[in-house]
C-alpha cells in the first residue's frame, strides 16, 4: 500500500449514527494526530457545511469539508469549489416535491445555509438539534434570491420506496439524485458527486488516488470508493457500497473507521 496522505470519510452511518451531532473522543484525537503527521482528513457528507463543522468542532480548522455531497468544498474557512444547480432544475424539483408536503419535508441548501418552507416542528427540531444546521424559515424558497446548491426531501423512518420508486427515476437524467441515508433523497447539479469532489481535492493538493483512503456506507459514497486507492465500506453499509469498496471494516457502532486509521498513526 502506498503511503496514505488523504483520508476521506462519510459521517452519518459511517463515523456516527445518522443525524447525531457528536464524534467520539478517539476519532477526534486520531484526526489531530493524523494532521500533525501531514495526513489530510476530509469529512465528506450530504450535510451542509455548518452541520459538518459542528460535528468536527474540536478540529474544525484542520480538516477539509466536502459538503452537500460535493456541491461545496471548503478548506481553512474558504470555499475552494461551489457548484450551483441550474435554476430551471431547482425550480422544477421544488415545485414537484411540494406535492409530498403532507408526509415529507424539504430543505434547500445555499452556500451560506439552508432555507425551509416547512413548519413541521419535529422536522425543524431535527434540523436544529440533530444536524445543527444554519437555516432560515421562509414562505417560498423560490422567492428568495439564493444560489441553490442542493435540495433534499426527508421522510421519517424511510423514504426509500418514494425515492427509488419515483423521485430518482424521474430526475436522474437531469440532475444528480441519490439516497442519502434511509430517510433522505438529495438533488444536486448533474456534475456533483463525492467522488468528483475527492478527485478535485486530490488535484488541488497534488495527491494521487493510491495515496487516498475513503470510508462510506450509502449510495452517495460509491464515487468515493472508486476515487480512492484504499476504500472501506463499513459493515453496516448497503450491499452496492460493499461491492464498490476494496475492503470492509467494522460498523460505526464498533468505531470501524477509527480501528483502520489508528494503524496509520506512527508513534
Amino acid at each position: 500500500m502506498s503511503k496514505i496522505r488523504l483520508i476521506a470519510s462519510d459521517i452519518d452511518g459511517t463515523l456516527i449514527k445518522d443525524s447525531t451531532p457528536d464524534l467520539y473522543p478517539e476519532i477526534v484525537t486520531a484526526v489531530r494526530e493524523l494532521t500533525d503527521q501531514g495526513i489530510l482528513f476530509c469529512a465528506a457528507s450530504g450535510r451542509q457545511y455548518q452541520s459538518i463543522r459542528n460535528v468536527f468542532r474540536d478540529v474544525e480548522r484542520d480538516i477539509i469539508y466536502i459538503a452537500e455531497n460535493g456541491a461545496q468544498i471548503r478548506y481553512k474557512e474558504q470555499d475552494i469549489r461551489v457548484t450551483p444547480m441550474k435554476r430551471e432544475d431547482a425550480e422544477g424539483i421544488i415545485t414537484h416535491l411540494r406535492q409530498y408536503y403532507d408526509t415529507c419535508d424539504v430543505i434547500v441548501s445555499t452556500p451560506e445555509g439552508s432555507l425551509i418552507e416547512s413548519r413541521n416542528q419535529d422536522f425543524i427540531d431535527l434540523i436544529t438539534y440533530g444536524y445543527h444546521n444554519k437555516f432560515r424559515l421562509v414562505k417560498d424558497v423560490l422567492e428568495e434570491d439564493a444560489v441553490i446548491i442542493k435540495i433534499a426531501i426527508y421522510q421519517k423512518k424511510s423514504i426509500r420506496e418514494l425515492g427509488e420508486g419515483t423521485l430518482i427515476p424521474m430526475w436522474k437524467d437531469r440532475v444528480k439524485t441519490c439516497m442519502a441515508g434511509e430517510d433522505w433523497v438529495d438533488f444536486m447539479d448533474a456534475s456533483v458527486d463525492k467522488g468528483y469532489a475527492l478527485h478535485f481535492i486530490q488535484d488541488y493538493f497534488h495527491i494521487s488516488k493510491e495515496e487516498t483512503m475513503a470510508f462510506g456506507d450509502n449510495d452517495n459514497d460509491i464515487g468515493m470508493m472508486q476515487a480512492a486507492g484504499e476504500s472501506y465500506a463499513v459493515e453496516n453499509a448497503r450491499a452496492e457500497v460493499k461491492k464498490a469498496a476494496r475492503n470492509i471494516c467494522p460498523s460505526y457502532t464498533e468505531k470501524g473507521v477509527y480501528q483502520v486509521v489508528r494503524k496509520l498513526i506512527t508513534v
